[in-house]
């Protein structure tokens, strides 16, 4: 049993806290609207990115932390605001307090490889825009924290609420290159991963979390099509060399985290989708808008 902080306790952030809260940890929830927080979450509404360590404090000491915000909007201002400046205040609140372990959500986004390279944990990176900039930077500043440290880089997320392939697919807008992988996790998996790295005596600063098996999008596509039986209306276009230095395509390796004994309830999109459309079928509501 510890405390455990959890900075961001959006749809990721309180599936943490309801697998760390069912092995007996106190969990804190730090957010800017706490209404919607589950009842066993002690809340403490902030706007970490405007906040100033004087202006709030954490109601006991902290041995675990999770910092798992993402901006408002997709802009740098927004970007440098949730990682960096956020980031910032949270780990200032943390001074003092007897933490374990710091962990930081980041994004697989900032491997740059556009090959389909095979690509892990010491596969080099690039901040190739203000979105991968800005997250290499919060990555930096979590690891010379002087806290223990681990940066977490998870793949799409997918699942319910987060079904944005199913609802191309079904809108006919669905379109792909050929040749580009794409790499995933189901959020059941990526909360499940949180959870593990929480447990673990001595993790590595470093993991990625994706499921194991890289597909290519357009395979992706043609899998959903057929499940859902609706015809496949997808724009198969042969990448010009210009597209594919811009758009990012490799193939993520998750055998780090493996190696620690984690395993996944949806190792390939086919399990994790296949449950959602299964749900949509039925007539259950899958989070497909």
């Amino acid at each position: 049993m510890a405390t455990v902080a959890i900075a961001g306790c959006g749809d990721l952030g309180c599936r943490l806290a309801a697998l760390l809260g069912e092995q007996g940890d106190r969990i804190i929830g730090l957010k800017r609207h706490v209404e919607s927080l589950p009842e066993h979450v002690t809340p403490v509404a902030v706007d970490l990115a405007a906040a100033e360590r004087a202006s709030i404090s954490l109601p006991e000491p902290v041995e675990y932390a999770f910092f798992i915000l993402s901006p408002d909007r997709h802009d740098d201002v927004s970007y440098y605001r949730a990682y960096v400046s956020a980031q910032r205040h949270f780990i200032e609140l943390l001074r003092g307090h007897p933490v374990r372990r710091y962990v930081f959500v980041s994004s697989t986004s900032v491997f740059g490889q556009s090959e389909g390279e095979w690509v892990d944990e010491d596969s080099p990176v690039e901040g190739r825009n203000f979105a991968t900039r800005t997250l290499l930077e919060a990555e930096t500043l979590a690891l010379e924290s002087g806290l223990p440290a681990t940066v977490v880089r998870f793949g799409g997320i997918y699942g319910p609420g987060r079904a944005h392939l199913i609802d191309m697919v079904l809108a006919g807008k669905a379109h792909c290159m050929e040749g580009v992988y794409s790499n995933r996790i189901h959020v059941v998996d990526a909360a499940r991963m949180l959870a593990h790295i929480r447990n673990l005596e001595a993790p590595d600063s470093l993991y990625v979390g994706v499921d194991d098996e890289p597909a290519l999008l357009c395979e992706v596509y043609e899998w959903l099509a057929e499940q859902l039986s609706v015809p496949l209306e997808v724009e198969h276009r042969e990448p010009t060399e210009t597209a594919r230095q811009q758009r990012a395509n490799k193939r993520i390796s998750n055998r780090r985290i493996r190696s620690t004994g984690f395993e996944l309830r949806y190792p390939t999109y086919r399990d994790g989708y296949g449950e959602l459309v299964t749900r949509l079928l039925e007539g259950e509501d899958a989070g497909v808008s």
